[in-house]
């Protein structure tokens, strides 16, 4: 079934859940590879905005991690007014699917606004399943400097 309600994009990684889920619960290390907010600053305390590659204007994101649970929910906006919640991303350990400690699935998933054309949601979809290879790779390789 083509899901018009929520799209889900997942990909094996080589390195611990623990090591993943710090990339992707860290709000400047997703700035590395979020292309809808990337190169990311802090601009106050838990509060993030970068710059999307598509259209070049400022999205806003704040992420509320769950260590236990391996999940991230992100809330984004154009501004800190109108951030909302829209993504989520769950670390899975490999040892839950059969796989060596040192090794983990990690899921990117996200929401459709009723406000969505087909087109915003075909992309959304595209540009996660694109993420997960930079997700991998850096998980893999290791930020510089981080």
């Amino acid at each position: 079934m083509i899901d018009q309600h929520c799209h889900t994009s997942s990909i094996r990684v080589k390195r611990s859940a623990a090591a993943v889920f710090d990339l992707m619960s860290d709000g400047i290390k997703q700035g590395h590879w979020a292309w809808g907010s990337f190169q990311r600053e802090e601009v106050s305390k838990g509060l993030f905005v970068g710059t999307s590659v598509f259209d070049g204007q400022q999205t806003f994101v704040r992420l509320n991690s769950d260590v236990e649970r391996l999940t991230v929910d992100y809330e984004v906006g154009k501004s800190e007014a109108n951030m909302q919640f829209r993504n989520m991303s769950r670390v899975l350990p490999g040892p839950v699917v059969g796989l060596s400690d040192e090794e983990c699935i990690v899921s990117l998933i996200t929401w459709r606004l009723a406000s969505q054309d087909d087109d915003s949601w075909s992309q959304i979809g595209t540009v996660h399943e694109a993420e997960m290879y930079l997700i991998r790779g850096l998980a893999e390789r290791g930020l510089p400097n981080a």
